[in-house]
């Protein structure tokens, strides 16, 4: 009940903080230029989400290296979506090289070592 009522709440909280921006926009013209800025909004938060996950894998340290399963992946991932413009494919690849990548280093790690 606990976890509900949490739930609830924060709902609640996100909805009285964005509600009224929405209905004050719909009521206001904006200028052109509002508008064109916003749309570099969604590519700014996803790479604000998605580069420290590649670059900082354990959260602390930088690591540019092959042993860096996700930078590998996320790699993958770009050139896929660059060049095919497929969403479905992107993920798909994107994951199937960091599952691959990831057992490949653990394959060459036990057996060199």
């Amino acid at each position: 009940m606990n976890e509900f009522m949490l739930v609830l709440g924060m709902a609640v909280v996100t909805f009285a903080m964005r509600y009224p921006v929405m209905a004050l926009v719909g009521r206001i013209n904006l200028p052109d230029r509002v508008f064109q800025a916003l749309r570099y909004v969604p590519p700014a938060v996803l790479s604000a989400i998605v580069v420290p996950e590649l670059l900082l894998p354990d959260g602390e340290r930088m690591l540019l290296a092959p042993e860096n399963t996700r930078l590998v992946a996320g790699l993958v991932a770009l050139l896929v979506a660059w060049k095919t413009k497929n969403l479905l494919l992107t993920i798909v690849l994107g994951m199937l090289s960091l599952w691959g990548w990831s057992w490949l280093l653990s394959a060459l790690t036990t057996a060199g070592g």
